[in-house]
């Protein structure tokens, strides 16, 4: 008689494992985005701001306002309103703004792209400055190039962004006049840009190079470089104090003294060994600059007359236009969750042990 034997159970497909990292990450995306909806519609009700007179006006009887009132549902009971209000959002509908009398999702899409080449052009040359600073502060600790880099890092978490870019202006644009001064572009190229290049992306460097219209694109760079580098500077020094304190500690790592030991060169030991590694908790540090810098550019963006979204949030509050507001920091925050389920993904394929 042949006895077969029983085969012991498998272990759980990598298939299965990965299913269930991609709907812990959906689960915890959601809650996360649910709980930012939460609180902007929390923040849209204990304001002292009543939506109902900003939309009738002072002047209106008070049927009038009841009328407005039940039309916006706000008769209704605070869950019921929250649940329309995810349910709107969801469907893209973040009201219509008091000032503009648009949907507030159409001015985002109009103004975003402004923050996004910003914010951008910025963080490429945090990251281009930020980097080699940090390194090499890294490898000459108490040195005068440590030493400056440390300064240098420390004035850019101390200066005051608006004073900052207020002497940018007045150096290098109204004594100087090597850069731009306030908007995308000069006034001689308003009506171009607005009738003869086609909006692709909103970003003024890219549909003017896909047009063609390369004078465009030059004055457009040429008012870029300022806020973009007012803004890369507090991005440079923040990544350049991380990239300090990361090299700092991979190089008192065993298989660093094993690959000196070993005469392996040392660009080679700093820049390929070590530098690999520190890349991994580095990916974390730009992504999280570059979401504040999305976010976090309003003084820039009045400073410069940069149309974005910082500057559209800024005008939206000193006009009580809560829709906007509310529409706008819900756009931040989910940029937020976005970017951290971004470098999460370019976490685990830098480092396979994160899978």
């Amino acid at each position: 008689m042949t006895i077969t034997e029983t085969p012991a159970p498998r272990s759980p497909s990598k298939l299965w494992r990965r299913t269930k990292t991609v709907l812990s990450v959906v689960l915890a995306l959601a809650a996360t985005f649910l709980g930012l909806l939460f609180v902007t519609f929390i923040i849209g009700r204990v304001v002292p701001i009543d939506p109902v007179l900003a939309i009738v006006g002072e002047r209106a009887s008070q049927a009038q306002i009841e009328a407005a009132r039940t039309a916006l549902g706000l008769d209704r009971p605070m869950w019921e309103q929250f649940y329309i209000y995810v349910v709107n959002v969801f469907q893209g509908d973040l009201g219509t703004s008091l000032l503009t009398r648009r949907p507030v999702l159409e001015d985002i899409m109009n103004v975003f792209p402004a923050t996004l080449e910003l914010a951008t052009i910025a963080t490429i040359f945090g990251v281009l400055t930020g980097i080699p600073a940090g390194v090499l502060a890294a490898t000459r600790p108490g040195t005068w190039i440590d030493q400056i880099v440390r300064i240098i890092g420390l004035a850019g978490y101390s200066t005051p962004v608006f004073w900052l870019g207020l002497m940018g202006l007045l150096l290098f644009y109204g004594t100087l006049g090597w850069v731009g001064g306030g908007g995308r572009v000069g006034n001689e190229f308003v009506d171009i840009l607005e009738f003869d290049i086609a909006r692709v992306t909103g970003i003024v460097l890219i549909d003017s190079a896909l047009a063609g219209e390369w004078a465009v694109f030059a004055n457009a760079l040429k008012h870029a470089i300022l806020p973009s580098a007012v803004l890369g500077y507090y991005s440079m020094a923040y990544i350049s104090r991380m990239t300090r304190s990361f090299m700092l500690n991979e190089l008192s790592q065993e298989y660093i003294t094993t690959a000196r030991v070993k005469g392996m060169p040392e660009w080679r030991v700093i820049w390929v060994h070590a530098l690999k590694n520190v890349m991994v908790p580095l990916i974390t540090v730009i992504a999280l600059s570059y979401a504040n810098l999305l976010e976090g550019s309003v003084l820039t963006e009045t400073v410069f007359s940069w149309p974005g979204l910082g500057m559209y949030i800024t005008n939206a509050l000193f006009s009580a236009d809560m829709p906007a507001v509310l529409g706008g920091t819900v756009v931040v925050g989910l940029v937020f969750v976005a970017i951290n389920m971004l470098s999460d993904v370019l976490y685990r394929l830098v480092d396979p042990r994160a899978k």
